[in-house]
């Protein structure tokens, strides 16, 4: 959910020079969005109102992303997509997209004023019968719902990512995956000295560290935007601890 960034500007720590820093990034990503299938109409619309009528409108995964995510869903094929962080619901429809007829993503945005601005893009969509809202805790709500899911995608509040991850784990299913974003975080995560105070890079910090040394999945972390650590769950592992 954050802006597109080149890799010499998440690897600064390799000193690598940063050619002409914005403008090179801007380039790079219109060069990318020239060479990729298009949005659409109705998701770039919804891009354009997000930007006009929400605050931190960039946090909306947007084109690039948002393409990727249909791909990763037309992979894994998934039949129940769980999505924590709605917010604009740009990814929530990137994924539906890419979904069979008969499956189900079930989203969960904890600010209830958004449900006004989400409920007529996702009921006026083509995939409307897919999306199912849910506005409130995802840690509350999901642990009350009797489903094991396919694939999750993770993009709440960064200062949560480990309970999400253990809330999610033992309700995927086995070769289930997780994406989760953000997982580089404006490159912070290779800061040695963390303020106390930054709650949401030791969130992420934290679960990238669990990540790594869960044997329960294999993992890797895509440099793409600000981040998408891909997780699968290791087959016959329904461990729940």
């Amino acid at each position: 959910m954050t802006k597109f960034k080149g890799t010499s500007q998440l690897y600064k720590a390799n000193s690598t020079p940063e050619p002409s820093a914005t403008g090179g990034e801007d380039l790079m990503e219109e060069y990318i969005k020239k060479h990729i299938d298009e949005e659409g109409e109705y998701l770039h619309a919804l891009w354009r109102d997000t930007q006009l009528r929400l605050s931190y409108g960039q946090m909306a995964s947007g084109h690039i992303q948002g393409r990727l995510l249909k791909m990763l869903v037309r992979m894994i094929r998934p039949q129940r997509v769980l999505e924590l962080g709605t917010f604009s619901g740009y990814s929530a429809l990137s994924m539906a997209e890419g979904m069979e007829p008969g499956s189900e993503l079930h989203t969960f945005e904890i600010f209830d004023e958004q449900e006004d601005f989400l409920r007529p893009w996702f009921e006026n969509s083509a995939f409307s019968d897919r999306i199912h809202l849910h506005i409130g805790d995802a840690l509350q709500l999901v642990p009350q719902m009797d489903v094991e899911w396919d694939l999750a995608f993770i993009d709440a509040d960064k200062r949560e990512y480990v309970a999400y991850y253990e809330m999610v784990l033992p309700r995927l299913k086995p070769g289930g995956y997780i994406i989760a974003d953000n997982t580089l975080w404006y490159g912070r995560v290779i800061e040695t000295n963390t303020r106390e105070s930054d709650k949401q890079t030791l969130g992420i910090k934290e679960f990238n560290d669990l990540v790594a040394n869960d044997d329960r999945v294999e993992k890797v972390i895509v440099p793409v935007r600000d981040g998408l650590t891909l997780i699968r769950k290791k087959d016959g592992n329904n461990k729940t601890e």
